[in-house]
C-alpha cells in the first residue's frame, strides 16, 4: 500500500539494522530545544489533548505541562519509559517490525508523536492502526523538528525540505484512511533561531463519517 504510493527507495534506512539494537541502551536526553519542547506543550494544550492518552514512540520525556488522566507511553526502551514521570503506564513494542499496535479498538481519546514519525519504515499502516486503537473524534497529533538520527530516518524524510516534511505525515493519514482532513502548523515563529516545530494532526472519524 505504501510503498507504491511513494518513489523506490523513500522508507530504506542508511543503517538497516534492528531498531533494537540501536535502542538498546537508553538516552536521557531531550531532542529539541527548550522553546520547542515548550511549544509541543502549548499544543497540547491549544487542542486540550486529556484523558486516556498514547504516546507513540515515547521516551523518558512527554512534554506535556500537565499530565493527562492516564498515559500509556509505548517505546522501544524500558529504562527511558520507566523514567517518563508523566507515564501511568509504559509499553516496550518495535512499530517497524510489527505496525499494529498492542491495544484493543477504541482505547485512547487522544495519540501523540513527538519528533519520532521520521523513523517508521511503515507509517501508513500505523496510521490506520493508530485509528482503530482510538476513539471516534479523537486526535492523533505528530509534531518534528528538522534533527534527527540521520542513520535511522528513512531517505525520504532525510532529502526533504521542512514543508515537505509535512506533506509526507498530511500523505500519511490521507493514505492510512479513517481520518479527517490533517491540519498543518509551524509552531514556533519564523524568525525562531532555535529548533523549529512542526505539527500535523487529524481526527479520528466515526463510523458514520467515514462511509459517507
Amino acid at each position: 500500500m505504501e510503498q507504491a504510493a511513494f518513489p523506490p527507495g523513500f522508507f530504506e534506512r542508511a543503517d538497516p539494522s534492528p531498531d533494537a539494537a540501536f535502542y538498546s541502551w537508553p538516552r536521557l536526553v531531550t531532542h529539541i530545544d527548550d522553546a520547542a519542547i515548550a511549544a509541543v506543550g502549548a499544543l497540547y494544550d491549544d487542542l486540550a489533548i486529556a484523558g486516556t492518552v498514547l504516546d507513540l514512540m515515547g521516551s523518558w520525556v512527554s512534554h506535556f505541562r500537565r499530565a493527562p488522566a492516564h498515559l500509556t507511553v509505548l517505546g522501544m526502551n524500558a529504562e527511558e519509559l520507566a523514567a517518563n514521570s508523566q507515564a501511568s503506564a509504559s509499553v516496550v513494542h518495535d512499530l517497524n517490525q510489527s505496525p499494529r499496535l498492542p491495544f484493543a479498538p477504541d482505547s485512547f481519546d487522544a495519540v501523540v508523536c513527538c519528533v519520532s514519525v521520521d523513523y517508521l519504515t511503515r507509517p501508513v499502516q500505523v496510521f490506520a492502526d493508530v485509528a482503530r486503537v482510538l476513539r471516534s473524534g479523537g486526535p492523533f497529533v505528530c509534531t518534528f523538528s528538522n534533527r534527527c538520527f540521520p542513520t535511522r530516518a528513512i531517505r525520504g524524510w532525510l532529502y526533504a525540505t521542512d514543508e515537505q516534511h509535512c506533506d509526507i505525515v498530511a500523505r500519511y493519514f490521507r493514505l492510512g484512511g479513517g481520518w479527517g482532513d490533517p491540519v498543518v502548523e509551524r509552531r514556533t515563529p519564523p524568525n525562531h533561531r532555535g529548533d523549529p516545530l512542526f505539527a500535523v494532526w487529524a481526527y479520528r472519524l466515526g463510523t458514520t463519517d467515514a462511509g459517507s
